[in-house]
């Protein structure tokens, strides 16, 4: 493979009043990190960690001018670990990507061998990313609800955000594994999109602040997936029916909790972390396989929306302005 010696990238830099600005340049080869693994991407995904690190935020990327992007599907470049042959398609999300390393919404990475997977046969480099730290943070949900004992004969599971990039797909993934699934969401206007990807039944986020000042709730969920924290995870937790179970894998609304812990004795229920980012290699690669077999959505362009590198500034903003519908993919090549 012929290696150029620049690439374009969005690069977001800090200027001297300390406001930060985002714009696509071009960079060269030898600005890149030096790393075995040297990777053409060829599509990325926005997720709502790229767009605090585009913001300036330095609890995610302490070093600017900075390139964000926590997911990459592209074409191995060059290999120095011998680990992949060059032209093969691999998988990147996770680690340190797009934090404090030059992330996927740069034609060229150079990473550590070890951060990619090869991109399973059965799924392209653009329905990858139509999954992306989006998609698989999902069905790691879905899984860990399993490996908890979850299954579809226990009732309705609730699922918050769901508009966003993890609540869509687990809407679509929940129903494809035969789950009933309530979808709550803070956009009514989306509810006929919501009921296409399979939810049985849409309602308002505020749904879940009726029990804020209860120790616990009448029970409605068997289970649940939360992006959102705060009251509505508590909210979700406080009516949970006995023995199930809530992952938790966002902070959209807050990153505290507030509640007793009676819910948790009285019922029984289970708060579950889920961790997309420094999960072992081999969960990554099963999590890959699994998203490629049974939990290959139908029609998967119909769960994303793609646009250009050169479009990611003003769509990297919806994340702050409540506007992102389902999972937004990045044609890097089309700059």
């Amino acid at each position: 493979m012929t290696q150029a010696k620049t690439f374009k990238a969005l690069l977001v830099e800090e200027q001297q009043d300390h406001t930060f600005t985002k714009s696509v340049v071009e960079r060269n080869i030898s600005e890149l990190p030096e790393n075995d693994l040297l990777i053409q991407v060829h599509y990325s995904s926005l997720n709502y960690k790229d767009a605090m690190s585009a913001s300036g935020n330095k609890r995610i990327s302490q070093h600017f001018p900075h390139t964000p992007g926590i997911d990459a599907a592209g074409i191995v470049v060059s290999d120095k670990s011998g680990t992949f042959e060059v032209g093969q398609q691999v998988l990147v999300f996770g680690y340190d990507l797009g934090m404090n390393t030059p992330g996927g919404l740069g034609q060229m990475i150079s990473i550590p061998a070890n951060w990619a997977v090869a991109c399973p046969k059965t799924l392209s480099l653009k329905e990858a990313m139509t999954y992306g730290t989006g998609g698989l943070t999902a069905a790691l949900c879905i899984q860990k609800l399993e490996k908890m004992g979850a299954k579809p004969s226990d009732g309705p599971v609730a699922v918050t955000g769901a508009t966003g990039g993890v609540g869509s797909i687990s809407i679509a993934l929940l129903k494809q594994l035969g789950y009933n699934v309530v979808a709550f969401s803070g956009k009514p206007e989306q509810s006929d999109k919501l009921k296409a990807l399979g939810a049985s039944e849409i309602l308002h986020r505020d749904v879940m602040l009726e029990v804020k000042d209860l120790p616990a709730g009448k029970t409605k969920w068997a289970h649940g997936i939360d992006t959102l924290g705060g009251d509505y995870l508590t909210g979700l937790l406080k009516q949970l029916k006995a023995g199930g179970g809530v992952a938790s894998v966002g902070l959209a609304a807050s990153a505290e909790i507030a509640m007793s812990v009676i819910p948790f004795i009285t019922r029984g229920i289970s708060l579950l972390g889920v961790d997309s980012v420094y999960i072992p290699l081999a969960d990554k690669k099963h999590i890959w396989h699994r998203v490629a077999t049974d939990m290959k959505l139908p029609n998967l362009e119909n769960y994303q929306q793609e646009i250009s590198l050169a479009e990611t500034p003003e769509y990297l903003d919806r994340f702050f302005q409540g506007q992102v519908v389902g999972r937004y993919v990045v044609n890097v090549q089309n700059a």
